[in-house]
């Protein structure tokens, strides 16, 4: 219920076209056929799947949402601006609807009386004592509650349970990839090389039409920073006129002038970043990791934010948890919080995943948006407190 119509169509896409390439190869085997024969029985087969797969996903949404209608809510903030949660929760109104704001300067009691009214709560950032209380009130009074996470809440999320005596221990080994990076490195190998091969027509083609737009380089190589704060040349096709930066560092903003018509669709679709498969397979990125940051800017985010750092215990990856489930203008600290996440739940399996859902972002224009026009960034934060 809580994904979007897209993604449940994307997904149930994904494993049919799947199933029915592997069905066709077991078909080919037992029948001696060669690849390509006997081939449009199988995609007559596999559009009809599709076609009922939407068919079906658009038609349980509808008695979903007759059936559980948008959940009535009241937020609790703190002292930090709730604006931002608040649009989020509104993009999806067939889920949820804010109907009341509780300043926690109100106090707790005038706040657990409002709670009272509501079947659900949302926490925003509040500190920990706070929200630890009104955790255990919605918890007496079985009300459900959706509360923002800290820093600690993820660094526990994947702690082991002992129980050498009577009080519940929580281990949280805290180690770095150790035997994982082996295995991580093969699967990078392995798939920078399929992906090579894919995307070189396409690179091919995105090469000449930025040289043949303003006659400028094709590539554009910029500092960033990989594990352990080390620092590599990141390479990117150039989306931005050649001039883009002669002020300094600074995030892509959206409707930004500065991009070029051939940057804006590679951008929208991704593809600026794929000569970063010679950095993955050069060894300086892994396929999926936290987004590699520039040296001067994660240093801005980490006075602010003096986890920032933590990010870099693994390899910056093409694609992450904070890629495929954050947007480009997420904030710095929500980022981080999506990069511990994965970070702290680490698998090959959820690197297999991560890599599967990269294919839907493509599709959608939220994740390739730049930095609003009310949205500060770290250099701009940073030349007020200057002035």
């Amino acid at each position: 219920g809580y994904l979007r119509v897209f993604e449940v169509i994307y997904s149930q896409i994904l494993s049919v076209c799947c199933v029915n390439f592997i069905t066709y190869l077991q078909l080919c085997l037992i029948g001696r056929w060669r690849l390509g024969e006997h081939l449009t029985p199988m995609l007559a087969m596999t559009g009809i799947d599709l076609v009922i797969v939407v068919i079906w996903v658009v038609g349980m949404r509808y008695v979903y949402t007759r059936l559980y209608p948008p959940r009535q809510m009241l937020m609790i903030y703190g002292g930090r601006n709730p604006g931002d949660l608040r649009n989020k929760f509104e993009t999806r109104e067939d889920k949820y609807a804010i109907k009341e704001m509780a300043s926690l300067s109100l106090g707790l009691d005038v706040i657990k009386e409002k709670i009272n009214g509501y079947k659900a709560v949302v926490i925003g950032d509040i500190p920990s004592h706070e929200r630890n209380l009104l955790l255990k009130y919605c918890f007496e009074k079985d009300i459900r509650c959706y509360s923002i996470p800290k820093l600690s809440d993820i660094m526990l999320r994947n702690a082991d349970d002992i129980h050498l005596f009577d009080t519940t221990l929580l281990l949280s080994r805290n180690l770095r990839l150790t035997e994982q990076l082996f295995f991580k490195r093969i699967v990078d190998i392995i798939f920078s090389l399929a992906g090579l091969v894919i995307a070189s027509p396409f690179m091919i083609l995105i090469a000449l039409a930025i040289k043949l737009y303003d006659g400028g380089p094709v590539f554009y190589k910029q500092p960033r920073l990989t594990k352990d704060k080390q620092i590599f040349m990141i390479l990117k096709f150039r989306s931005m006129k050649m001039d883009s930066e002669v002020k300094g560092a600074q995030l892509a903003k959206k409707e930004d002038d500065r991009i070029t018509p051939v940057g804006k669709l590679i951008r929208r679709i991704h593809f600026d970043e794929l000569p970063q498969i010679f950095n993955i397979l050069k060894g300086d990125m892994s396929l999926v990791g936290p987004r590699p940051e520039r040296p001067e800017i994660a240093a801005l985010y980490s006075e602010r934010i003096p986890e920032f750092d933590y990010r870099l215990k693994v390899k910056a990856g093409l694609t992450g948890y904070a890629q495929v489930y954050g947007k480009y203008n997420t904030t710095p600290y929500d980022k981080l919080k999506l990069d511990l996440t994965y970070i702290e739940t680490y698998s090959l399996k959820l690197d297999l995943k991560l890599l599967m859902l990269t294919f839907k972002i493509l599709f959608q224009k939220e994740n390739t948006e730049g930095v609003e026009a009310w949205q500060k960034t770290a250099g701009q934060e940073k030349n007020e407190e200057n002035d």
